[in-house]
């Protein structure tokens, strides 16, 4: 018998959440066969089989929270000899007892953010290639974990209702909750924090008190009191993007003296190059064309003359990289996600478009990999495309420079003949590590982007 262990998905993940189980106990599995789904701040991945056999017991159920490492399920290895069964104990085991055999499985662990509920079924995911998903492998035995019950009621061998996890008994107490009076929506009936913290976010109203005779005939003599309002405020759970989101934000305020400068750039060429080829660009590449591949590729030149911007702290160590791995700043429903073009400073206008589009139609869909999200040397964020013209970007911790691309607006511009002329113009922002490099470079770097930009016609 063979161990599952969480995989590491991606660079500081601590801990994963089981969104949905593909396999069940029983199920044939062959090798690289998706077992279940797992949701990390960083993506939502099927984790692939590394072994082929049987699946057996399944140790963390849907909707709860496991580290990195931990047991998730055991595959019974195809040409391993089975298991020695338990010997049975002296005398006769009452129905009751027999009932309550089975140990209880996926006592979970605490902490965590919440997860997509076990029914509602998750978007499609594609399989992960390469190395970065696959499992340790454990010994057979899986080590012994101790499951937090309360009084197990009568009921069929696979009820888990009563067991309850250390992270949902702890939310339970900070609430006041019954757990009792709960609905579990988890394997066999268990449970989950969702279901608690659902309950917290909209408790089922009191059943009003059956009135006394007495009080029944009395006639009214006022209107009833409008219900009580539920409170001043109510508490809103963080996901695990969110989390992570401010994590890093915080760590890149802390420890990165940060600086910010901006320059205007007149795009009124690069808007009418865009308005000529859109048409005939979604025609033949099938994705839209937007302004952001062209700047992407303004900043890719960019880059390469002022290099001191294309690095990243690993450590104590700045490391200054020569490939052009940008990220784009992707906001979705879920939080802000910052996938990777790897080798972007390779790519056309066109193949900057189809992989923008890709990356971004993924992250909207949590379909981003592990190394889609790693590795990135410097970042762009389409903050114009909601309107913004302006902003003040913080670097997305360790790399040392971020770029904003504001919206293009038109206004009245007086030309070096000092006539006046309607262009559209352009404000892109820089925030950038002060410990990296000075504002002589920031300024150098932001004025050849200015210039690129404003030579695209």
């Amino acid at each position: 018998m063979a161990t599952v262990t969480m995989p590491q998905l991606g660079e500081s993940v601590t801990e994963g959440t089981i969104i949905a189980w593909l396999k069940q106990p029983g199920d044939p599995i062959k090798l690289d066969d998706p077992l279940c789904e797992i949701e990390t701040e960083k993506v939502t991945a099927e984790l692939p089989s590394e072994y082929e056999g049987t699946m057996g017991q399944i140790l963390v159920p849907a909707g709860e929270v496991a580290p990195v490492g931990a047991p998730l399920c055991e595959v019974e290895v195809a040409g391993e000899a089975p298991a020695p069964a338990p010997a049975a104990p002296t005398g006769e085991a009452t129905p009751a007892a027999a009932a309550h055999a089975e140990p209880a499985s996926g006592g979970g662990w605490s902490g965590g953010p919440m997860a997509i509920p076990p029914d509602e079924p998750p978007a499609s995911f594609p399989a992960p290639t390469g190395n970065g998903h696959e499992p340790a492998r454990r010994p057979a035995a899986s080590p012994a974990r101790e499951p937090v019950a309360t009084a197990p009621r009568p009921g069929k061998p696979d009820d888990r209702s009563r067991f309850y996890s250390p992270a949902v008994m702890r939310l339970a107490r900070e609430h006041g909750i019954d757990l009792a009076a709960l609905t579990g929506s988890g394997i066999g009936g268990r449970v989950t924090r969702k279901d608690v913290e659902a309950y917290v976010q909209h408790p089922p109203e009191t059943a009003p008190a059956t009135p006394s005779p007495t009080t029944a005939a009395a006639p009214a003599t006022r209107e009833a009191a409008p219900p009580a309002a539920a409170g001043p405020f109510e508490t809103v759970t963080l996901s695990a993007t969110r989390k992570t989101i401010a994590a890093n934000l915080v760590r890149s305020n802390l420890e990165a003296p940060q600086a910010w400068t901006m320059v205007e750039a007149d795009v009124t060429g690069l808007v009418a190059l865009r308005e000529r080829e859109k048409a005939h660009f979604q025609q033949q590449e099938g994705v839209e064309l937007t302004l952001l591949p062209y700047f992407t590729a303004a900043v890719c030149e960019s880059l390469r003359a002022f290099p001191m911007l294309n690095a990243r702290w690993e450590g104590e160590e700045l490391r200054r990289y020569h490939a052009l791995d940008i990220g784009i700043a992707v906001a979705t429903d879920h939080g802000l996600v910052v996938p990777v073009v790897h080798g972007a400073g390779d790519l056309s206008v066109a193949g900057l478009a189809k992989r923008i589009a890709d990356i971004a139609q993924r992250a909207h869909a949590r379909r981003l990999r592990v190394e889609d999200v790693e590795g990135g040397t410097f970042t762009v964020n389409n903050t114009g495309s909601f309107g913004s013209i302006a902003s003040k970007p913080i670097v997305n911790h360790p790399q040392v420079g971020i770029v904003t691309m504001e919206r293009a607006v038109k206004r009245p511009v007086i030309r070096d003949d000092d006539s006046i002329a309607v262009r559209w113009m352009m404000n892109v922002c820089l925030s950038f590590d002060h410990r990296a490099l000075d504002g002589l470079e920031a300024g150098q770097f932001l004025t050849g982007l200015k210039h690129r930009l404003e030579a695209i016609s």
